[in-house]
């Protein structure tokens, strides 16, 4: 089995012990992973509290962070068929979509790259003659980021790339789940020549590694990607350190369709938008809303689609859809899904487990429209799940988008433009996709509210979390201060 290693101040070590890493496609280990406990995170952390003060790092010009970015972005290109291959393998995830998402990994380090330069402060317009005041944006100091398996060298991009641009320094927690790709990509950062200490690379369990990260004295920030019951973990830890926190946490999707939509743009958004990435996306549109004049056909068009879905080997470049990462998912699917025939959904297609080695679950469609309360309509199963539900007005279609406690991302497919404002306007949702679904950039802050969680990733937005705003004040005049025990 492969053997990987923990990267702690600018070296590469052995944790405490060691875990297995499970092949999805096969159910077998094929890796050792180096299990980070208490010491090994104090370790981590006292050396990027340690870089955050050092002049190696706190003395480089905006500039040069931008450039180190830079070269970090270069490396991750050039190293993207090792990293697509190690996700692949690790998680599951077909090769034809990591090698496509880390490609573009790339962009946001270069884009962060050059904003690095350009976070700002502010001269203010001060109601006193003699005094000047401008505003300095400065780093908020060390930032634990943590993030799980899924996309994970994506959703680390959207945190190391604007936290070092700020000037943070960063521990970076991968998931216990599939790290091997973060735990290379610490490989590549120690080639782009970062001062040591900067970004420190660790994975581990609740207890012993993430409890400990999240409240430690030194971190000021905690950047999480992942659950709710986790996320209120981190929040109850943060009440000892006080650090503050940016959280995208899950979602269920509403995906609404009017009888006016083009339905083949629809279907196929649908099926990416459900099936992609095995449907284990915190923006899966997991939730169809499709009018009731439309909805038969569409159903009918998407289990011929779902039913067609080549179904293999994931780092088969014919494969369409992949295994799951951990049995534990088919499990979660499976009681769901149980759950909600028993309150009368209907199964269109899919459904159970395939019978072959591996955590494979086919695509699945459950028509809801006799029972909008069920299990899967409510709860993210992070799957290949689709539950769909039908409406006859604009109206009924906004309030079944908005019975939710998530508030992650919506699709809205409609041709009438008007209709397309008054949705927009009333969605709660961090993220609206008019007639496309999973469109991202580095250049547009991405997030949600509610159990969706709050901050945002992307953009000139999520540079700003990784700041702390200091007000100097100074007096102009040079007249002496009169004594303020003085009566005039």
């Amino acid at each position: 089995m492969q053997e990987f290693q923990q990267y702690i101040d600018g070296a590469f070590s052995d944790g405490a012990s060691q875990f297995e890493s499970l092949d999805p496609a096969t159910g077998r280990p094929w890796a050792l992973m180096p299990e980070a406990r208490r010491a090994d995170v104090n370790r981590a952390v006292d050396a990027a509290h340690h870089a955050f003060h050092a002049p190696e790092w706190a003395g480089m010009t905006a500039s040069q962070r931008g450039k180190l970015l830079m070269r970090l972005a270069d490396l991750v290109a050039e190293h993207a068929p090792r990293l697509a291959a190690l996700e692949t393998r690790d998680t599951g995830k077909i090769i034809r979509e990591t090698s496509a998402q880390i490609a573009y990994v790339a962009e946001y380090y270069r884009y962060y790259a050059g904003l690095a330069d350009k976070i700002e402060g502010a001269h203010l317009p001060i109601d006193k003659p003699d005094m000047e005041v401008w505003l300095r944006r400065e780093p908020i100091g060390v930032v634990a980021a943590i993030v799980p398996w899924n996309s994970q060298l994506f959703l680390s991009a959207v945190k190391i790339g604007p936290a070092l641009a700020a000037g943070c320094t960063v521990v970076l927690k991968a998931s216990e789940e599939a790290p091997a790709p973060l735990l290379e990509f610490a490989r590549i950062f120690d080639q782009a020549g970062f001062p040591k200490g900067v970004l420190n690379v660790i994975t581990g369990f609740a207890e012993e590694c993430g409890s400990v990260l999240t409240r430690h004295p030194d971190v000021a920030h905690v950047a999480f990607t992942g659950g709710p019951e986790t996320a209120r973990h981190i929040v109850r830890n943060s009440a000892e350190n006080l650090a503050s926190t940016s959280l995208e946490l899950g979602g269920k999707s509403p995906f609404i369709v009017f009888e006016d939509a083009n339905i083949e743009s629809a279907v196929n958004a649908q099926i990416s938008g459900i099936f992609a990435a095995s449907g284990q996306s915190c923006v899966a549109g997991s939730r169809l809303i499709v009018q009731n004049t439309i909805k038969d056909a569409f159903l009918g068009r998407l289990r011929e689609k779902a039913e067609a879905v080549v179904i293999g080997a994931p780092d088969d470049m014919a494969t369409e859809v992949g295994p799951l990462c951990t049995a534990r998912q088919i499990e979660h699917a499976q009681r769901l899904i149980a759950d909600s025939l028993e309150q009368g959904a209907r199964l269109v297609t899919g459904g159970q487990p395939l019978d072959r080695a591996g955590f494979f679950f086919p695509p699945t469609v459950l028509d809801c429209s006799d029972a909008p309360q069920a299990p899967c309509v409510q709860r993210e199963f992070f799957g290949p799940v689709l539950s769909a539900v039908g409406f006859d007005t604009e109206a009924e279609a906004l309030q079944l988008a908005n019975a939710t406690e998530f508030g992650l991302a919506a699709g809205l497919f409609t041709r009438d433009l008007t209709r397309t404002h008054r949705m927009i306007r009333n969605i709660r949702s961090g993220v609206v996709w008019v007639n496309t679904y999973r469109a991202v950039s580095p250049i547009a802050p991405f997030g949600g509210h509610g159990l969706s969680g709050h901050g945002r990733e992307g953009g000139l937005a999520a540079a700003l979390d990784y700041t702390t705003v200091k007000t100097v004040w100074l007096r102009t005049s040079d007249d002496p201060i009169p004594d303020p025990f003085v009566m005039r």
